[in-house]
Formats: structure tokens, sequence, C-alpha cells
């Protein structure tokens, strides 16, 4: 394994982590403040996408049945980010994989903005396919903290990441107009500005990961994982715990998977379904600001829970939530902007619920030789649902209605109670 020849490399410099426990959680918090740095970047750099990529797509397709594809193509594009950034973090370290991850999604966010420009379609098409990647970095990056933080802080240090990640998230959104304007000001279409930010906000997020991110979090949690296991014996209830692996891995990817699809389907068409009540591109930023802000500003208390509590309580808690949103969100007047706003911030929540429940089986499962490796496949299968959902979304509004759609949220969420049941059993 090329990670584990590069500790080699540095045997003076990883040894003083691996004697020193201080030094270690003083790293340990230097990462956690790189990571939340780049994560305040990264967040205002995917709102973007969810606050306007069905409009523009809308704008320029000139129909509502494809008004779920942005959401699909940079779901799809940060799957494939998700594999690639995780298999490279496991052969080379985080600092390079989420810094070129970052780096990339700010290079698609560019091109959405020359798409618009140039009113080209197929442009338009790819650069939301590439700008998934940074998406999915940006959703990488709260495994870093993890990577030297002890069993009870895994939850926290997710949340950690994922609390810092709303400043930007709910700024992106409630810059909507500001953007859009300044962009009107240079002759380029009003909804391209978000895409303008975005740009920008990753690609700041990216420097900072390959500048400051020093020395690698997860190289030294090798080195220190490695001297552990000599010292232990490196077979050592290995057997049993590959059982119990396997088993943590299939339930906390499932939490997510079932809570990613639920979340992007009924959010990929909110905007959608504001717009034909009448709202304008300012009041749906404000709602898509609310529900970002619920997706990642109640990570710190989530993180204490999960960590307290347990994981698949709060798995349970995230299926409820997501419940009473989809029955929000089916039965409130169209027109009314307290309703919206109430459901779109449960779907948030029930989001947060289930995304940091999910990932802390993810890492409870994992061992450092196969963790970022996993973890970026895990993430796969994350985004891949969630493309399923946002493209499935359109057609079953343009078909049905948004009230339908919302229902059938509703109905899949309820899964995660039958699973971590059958997870509690077993």
């Amino acid at each position: 394994m090329a990670l584990v020849k590069d500790l080699e490399k540095e045997p003076g410099a990883l040894q003083s982590y691996i004697d020193s426990p201080e030094k270690k959680r003083q790293l340990y918090r230097r990462t956690m403040i790189i990571v939340i740095l780049s994560q305040i970047f990264g967040g205002a750099g995917l709102a973007a996408g969810v606050t306007v990529g069905a409009l523009l797509a809308q704008s320029m397709l000139g129909t509502d049945s494809f008004a779920g594809v942005p959401a699909a193509l940079f779901t799809l594009g940060s799957a494939l980010a998700a594999w690639l950034v995780g298999r490279y973090s496991q052969r080379f370290g985080r600092r390079l994989g989420l810094g070129f991850g970052f780096l990339v999604g700010g290079a698609g966010a560019i091109g959405v903005v020359l798409s618009a420009i140039s009113n080209n379609i197929v442009l338009l098409l790819f650069s939301l396919f590439i700008y998934g990647s940074g998406t999915a970095t940006n959703l990488q990056a709260r495994y870093a903290g993890t990577d030297l933080a002890t069993s009870k802080q895994r939850a926290t240090a997710v949340s950690l990441a994922m609390v810092s990640t709303t400043f930007g998230a709910v700024a992106g959104p409630s810059m909507v107009g500001v953007t859009g304007n300044f962009a009107a000001s240079l002759g380029i279409p009003s909804l391209a500005g978000p895409f303008m930010l975005a740009a920008a906000a990753f690609i700041v997020a990216g420097i900072v990961i390959l500048i400051l991110l020093r020395p690698d979090p997860l190289l030294v949690a090798g080195a220190i994982a490695s001297h552990e296991s000599k010292q232990q014996g490196a077979d050592a209830n290995k057997s049993s715990h590959t059982a119990g692996s396997q088993r943590g891995i299939i339930i906390g990817a499932t939490v997510m998977i079932l809570t990613q699809i639920v979340m992007v389907s009924i959010m990929t068409m909110t905007p959608i379904h504001m717009k034909h009540h009448g709202h304008g591109l300012q009041q749906v930023g404000l709602v898509i600001g609310f529900h970002i802000a619920s997706m990642y500003l109640p990570s710190l208390l989530t993180g204490i829970l999960v960590d307290k509590i347990g994981r698949k309580a709060m798995a349970v808690a995230a299926g409820i939530t997501l419940l009473l949103s989809g029955i929000i969100a089916a039965t409130a007047p169209g027109d009314s902007m307290p309703a919206l706003i109430i459901a779109l911030c449960l779907l948030g929540l029930g989001w947060n619920f289930g995304l940091i429940s999910g990932t802390a089986l993810i890492v409870d499962a994992t061992t450092f030789q196969n963790r970022a490796k996993t973890q970026g496949s895990v993430d796969v299968l994350v985004a891949l649902s969630g493309a399923s959902g946002g493209m499935l979304s359109g057609i079953v509004v343009a078909h049905s209605s948004y009230a339908a759609l919302s229902i059938g949220g509703s109905i899949l969420s309820l899964l995660l109670i039958p699973v971590m049941f059958w997870a509690s059993k077993r």
C-alpha cells in the first residue's frame, strides 16, 4: 500500500505523534480548525446548485420535465468524485484527495457560468457533472476530522465539520439576489450569478486544504494504527471484527441512502413548486437557505446525541422527522411561505440525523487500512441514490404533483424503522 510506504519515509516526524498523545490531540484540534475553514467556503459552493440549478435548467431547456436533471447530473458527478477522492485519499492522504476535489468542483462551476453565457446546453450538462466534485468533496471532508478522533468523539467530529458548512451554505442562497444582480450587471444571465460565487468558494476551499492540512491526519492515524497493530498482534480478533464491520457498513450505508433519496427528491422540486405559485427568486433563496441551515446547523447537537444515545436511535429519529416533513409539504398551501419553511427545515433536520448517525456507523466499522476507500464507496452509493431521487422527482411532479412526490418521500423514510429493528435484532 502506497500510504504505508509513505509513512515509512518520515519515521521521525510521525514517531513524535505515536509517542506523544498530547501532540496527537493538538494535531486533532488543528485538523478540525482547517477542516472547518474549508467547509465554510465549501458550503457556499454547494448552495448554488441546490438553489438555482433546477431553475437554470428549466430556463435553458424550456420544460419542467427535466428540471430534476441538474440535481441528477451534479449528484452523478459527485458519485464519481466520491469514488475517486476516497481512493486517492486512501493512497496519498486526505490533503491531496480533498484539495484537488474542491478545485475540480470550482472548474465545473466556471463551466456552468460559461454555458449560461453561451446558452450551450451540452456545456451546461457537462459542467454540472464536474461541479458535483465540489459537492462530494465537501461531504467527504467530514471524515478528515474523524481520523484522529477517539471512538467517543467521532460523531461530534463529524458534526463540527458539518455545522461549519452552515455559514457558507446559508450565505449562498441568501446571496442569490445579490449575485444575480452582479451577474446581470456584467451582461451574464442572473441565474448564473450563484455559480460565480460557487467557483470562487470551491477554489478557495481547495487551496486551504492543499496548503494548510499538514501533516496529513490520515497519514498520522495510519502510523499510529500500524504501531499499535505491531504491539497487539495484527490478526487479533480479525474474523469477528470483519463480520461486525460488514454489518455496520451495510447499516450505515442504508441509513444515508434512504435519507438522501427523500431529501434530494423533495428539495429539488421545491423551487419549481414555489415558482408555480408565484414566489420570486428571493423567496426561493430564503426557503432553501432555511433548509440548508437545518441540514447543517443542528450538527453539533446531533453529534453529541449520536455519541450519547446511540447511532440507531438517531437513525429512527431521522425517519420520523422526514415523515413529518413530507406530510407538511404535501398538505400545505403552495403560497404559504411559513408552511414551506417548516417542511423544508424538517427535511434538512431529518437528513442531518441520518447522515451523522450513518457516518458514525461507517467510521465505527472501518479501520485505517480500508477507511478512506470504504467511505468513498459508500458516498458513491449515497450520491447515486440522490441522483435517482433528483431525476425521478421531476418526472413525478410533471406527471402527478408535488404533493404526490412528498407523500412518496414520507413512505420511503419509514423504511428506516424496520432497518434499525433488523440491526438491533442482529
